[in-house]
């Protein structure tokens, strides 16, 4: 299996709104599957599928500090959240800045999971914030949405100078062995 490539802001495709998964078919678990493989590649615990540019209502996370509790909901709905809390996020679509955003301290999603079954969930804690960290992306929401316009506009603006220069550099000579 490959990874996929993420998607970075301010790329406009981080700003569709994803489409509901109509049925769970094994192209959608192979989605998942590499999702999954791109998300743990890149040291992440949540990845929409629209930061991969699969507009579809698929968020893989895992929270563990082993990595070994992958979850994976399909066409996630938060139907309740109480309370609220504030935690330092950060994204792998916008890579090296993190933020204190508020979110709800829990609350009750539904889903399908990998094989195509509906279940229910309270999450609580960093998986709360997690799950609607992902769930913004699915509705084209990032987290530097919560922030103010100055600070956004800081992260846009260094995440494009550093897109410039990796596309501008040229690469080092290779070095020719001696003989």
């Amino acid at each position: 299996m490959s990874t996929l490539e993420i998607l970075t802001f301010p790329d406009p495709r981080l700003r569709n709104r994803a489409k509901p998964v109509p049925i769970v078919t094994d192209r959608i678990r192979h989605t998942v599957d590499a999702m999954f493989e791109t998300m743990y590649q890149a040291s992440g615990v949540g990845l929409a599928a629209i930061q991969v540019g699969i507009p579809l209502r698929i968020i893989v996370l895992d929270i563990s500090e082993k990595k070994d509790a992958p979850m994976c909901l399909i066409n996630p709905e938060i139907l309740a959240h109480q309370g609220c809390q504030e935690q330092e996020e950060g994204c792998l679509s916008v890579p090296g800045f993190y933020e204190a955003v508020s979110r709800a301290e829990t609350i009750e999603v539904r889903a399908l999971n990998r094989a195509g079954e509906p279940f229910k969930l309270e999450a609580h804690s960093r998986l709360a914030v997690c799950i609607q960290h992902e769930v913004d992306h699915l509705d084209g929401k990032l987290f530097v949405d919560y922030l103010s316009s100055l600070k956004r506009q800081r992260i846009r603006k260094k995440l494009e100078k550093d897109r410039h220069q990796q596309h501008t550099t040229p690469a080092a000579p290779e070095r020719q062995a001696v003989r």
